[in-house]
């Protein structure tokens, strides 16, 4: 009974469909696109129901619905048996909207093969529209003008072929391009139609490496509507009237795409997990439940640290008005001759099979996220593969992040597998779809410094040049980018960074998209694809990179350096540098605490409390200097266990709990660890007293 149902239904659509056709305009075939039960639509001129692959979305279109063809696996194929009969002159229009451009060449309908044989009408990486046909066996293209097909809006395409008089493009039914060319249409034959996608997997366009790049399929993004194929070439007075015809009254329901970064404004200090959204289509690939994500928030402040699918989880800060800041992490590659495959990277692991965030601390004074990955190229080789275990090499990044907005980034790996070449550090803006640089940064882009205060500034300019050597401050240890933002992201390294790159840019980019967009949200198989327009997610600048000292024991090497954004110039950061890298002795008094000394990579003094202590306090000096200057100290107190919360006096002065003094407990196996959080800047000794009360 429901396959009965199923049938007179869709023969009530085609005869519903095929009635409104003018007989004397018959097209040979006519997709409306007018919503069917499952993944159906009718070709009501040709009586013939068609599959949709993929995701199938139904959304208003020109006249009743249309389809929404998702960009990565929509599609319609009809087999070449059935193809519509297009043996001479012929004529293919459509309504389409963009949500952003393809990847590459992508068709509205094809029937072609291998550039001989056919007929291509097809959307363009750079807003074209485009026919191409095979005429007497050659092949013959006929293209419109960048960017004739705006985003997010409604535009009618026709495309002609007269076998006399050539080949003819409409855009909302005005001449956008031509070419004389004249001869016999060479059929494909034995060739599907295919609406949406092309016949083959192909290769992004503008792409940096060749060996880096794979193909893969990939579709239009974006709405098509009122496709119709005719057995002639219709005129220009015809094609005028067709786009007159169905003029839409609505924009196409394709929403500005900004990339997720969680609620807005402050919140309480921590890492939460969560699950972004992004826009449908493109979260609809992800075959996850709740909470793959993590965001970072404070209390103090409007921006935050996102670990998203979206970057690979590569952490991003992002400031209160949504302009983002990520890095490019450990990245490494072959040598010459030896580089078949170009980078290896955690930005082309695409589908996060290696790439992995967990929350490990979540307290009032401080979070630590973990991020774990594995370098991989496009053809999801990993690298420096062991062949006798199989095993390869890993990174784990771990991120101390503390209340007042700066966290450090620490980068660990296996002794003996990650070899070299490598790179560490590539500081890198996004922008957002629709978003160029200078919508994101200053044309003064940078500012690099040293602990000493010294400075200099990178600006877009003309005649763009590397810094000269005696220009750069010696020993730069600060990087900060100058965001159009109240807080600006910034870097700081430990005495003994290496930076290179240090240069000035071309003006030309600053009124320009973002320089690469494979990476990030990108899912082609590639390491490198210039930007075309402003339709999708981007990376920009780079420059400088710093190479920090690494550091190694038997079994682990590492770097650390911090992160984080503020409102305070380069030369306030040189304080807050020194006394990171340079931090003041801490010298306890009594027998009860031990100090195991200032560990930078998590940027905290490491003590240990005696198990015999007792309820003793804690009393230790900071011996602050200028320099080797305080600047918001943490303490991790292990062996704290429970014995009470604790009370803090500094110089005599009792400090509540709050803002200015943020306390947690970090619960192990074999124990409980107190750690401590205060607000202050000194360069001058300070004495302070923590003392358990209210045992708990």
């Amino acid at each position: 009974m429901q396959k009965l149902i199923a049938v007179t239904f869709v023969t009530f659509v085609l005869a519903a469909t095929s009635a409104s056709v003018p007989a004397a305009d018959d097209p040979i075939a006519s997709w409306s696109f007018e919503k069917v039960e499952g993944n159906k639509t009718i070709d009501a001129a040709a009586r013939v129901e068609d599959t949709i692959e993929g995701t199938v979305k139904y959304t208003p279109g020109v006249r009743g619905s249309a389809l929404n063809f998702d960009g990565f696996t929509t599609a319609i194929k009809r087999e070449a048996a059935k193809a519509p009969a297009v043996e001479g002159n012929f004529t293919i229009e459509a309504w389409v909207a963009l949500g952003a451009y393809p990847w590459n060449w992508c068709p509205i309908a094809s029937q072609s093969k291998d550039r001989a044989a056919g007929y291509y009408f097809a959307l363009g990486p750079r807003g074209q529209v485009s026919l191409q046909v095979a005429l007497d066996g050659k092949w013959q293209i006929c293209t419109s003008e960048d960017f004739v097909i705006p985003l997010r809006k409604w535009v009618h395409v026709t495309g002609t072929c007269d076998q006399r008089n050539g080949l003819t493009l409409y855009v909302d039914g005005r001449q956008a391009a031509t070419l004389p060319v004249s001869g016999k249409l060479t059929r494909a034959a034995g060739v599907e139609l295919s609406i949406g996608t092309n016949h083959v997997i192909g290769k992004p366009s503008n792409i940096h490496r060749e060996h880096g790049t794979r193909p893969w399929w990939f579709c239009i993004d974006g709405i098509i509507d009122e496709l119709k194929i005719y057995d002639r070439a219709i005129t220009p007075a015809e094609a005028g009237k067709s786009f007159a015809a169905n003029e839409p009254s609505a924009a196409p329901d394709l929403p500005p795409r900004v990339m997720p970064s969680g609620p807005k404004g402050p919140g309480r200090f921590g890492a939460y997990y969560c699950k972004l959204k992004y826009y449908e289509h493109w979260d609809n690939l992800w075959r996850v439940n709740s909470d793959p994500d993590v965001i970072v928030r404070f209390d103090d402040f409007d921006f935050r640290v996102v670990f998203w699918r979206g970057s690979r989880y590569s952490p991003a800060w992002v400031s209160g008005n949504g302009l983002w800041m990520a890095d490019q992490s450990v990245e490494a590659w072959k040598h010459g001759g030896e580089d078949k495959e170009g980078c290896f990277e955690h930005m082309q692991d695409r589908l996060c099979r290696y790439s992995h965030v967990r929350i490990i601390e979540s307290t009032d004074a401080r979070v630590l996220v973990h991020w774990r990955y594995a370098p991989v190229s496009s053809y999801n080789h990993l690298w420096n593969v062991d062949e006798k275990t199989g095993r390869a090499c890993w990174i784990d990044e771990y991120y101390y992040i503390y209340p007042d907005g700066m966290g450090i980034r620490n980068v660990s790996w296996k002794k003996g597998t990650l070899g070299r070449p490598r790179q560490f550090q590539e500081s890198l803006p996004f922008t957002h779809p629709g978003q160029l640089q200078c919508e994101v940064i200053d044309k003064d882009f940078a500012t690099i410094g040293n602990f000493k205060g010294d400075t200099l500034s990178l600006s877009y300019v003309e005649d763009a040049q590397r810094r000269k050597k005696e220009d750069i401050p010696p020993e730069p240890t600060i990087q900060m980018y100058n965001f159009k933002s109240k807080d600006r992201p910034f870097i700081i390294f430990e005495l003994g960074n290496r930076m290179t790159g240090v240069r000035d840019r071309d003006i030309r980019g600053y009124n320009a998209p973002g320089s690469c967009n494979h990476w990030p949200v990108g899912q082609a198989r590639c390491d490198g694809r210039t930007s075309q327009a402003a339709d999708r997610p981007t990376h920009f600048l780079g420059f400088p990179i710093s190479y920090p000292p690494e550091h190694q024991d038997a079994d682990r090497c590492w770097i650390h350096s911090m992160y984080g954004m503020t409102h305070r110039s380069v030369k306030e950061l040189a304080v807050v540098g020194k006394a990171w890298a340079q931090a003041a002795e801490l010298k306890p008094e009594g027998d009860a605490f031990t100090c195991d000394g200032y560990e930078m990579g998590q940027r905290a003094y490491v003590l240990w409390r005696k198990a015999d202590a007792g309820d003793d306090p804690l009393t230790f000096t900071l011996a602050a200097s200028d320099n080797s200057p305080v600047f918001n100290p943490a303490l991790v107190i292990e062996n704290w266990g429970t014995i009470g919360d604790p009370l803090l006096v500094v110089d005599g002065q009792k400090i509540k709990r709050g803002k200015n003094f943020r306390f947690g407990y970090r619960h192990k196996l074999d124990g409980t660890d107190l750690i401590v959080w205060i607000k202050m800047q000194s360069t001058k000794p300070v004495k302070v007293t923590i003392t358990p009360v209210d045992g708990r």
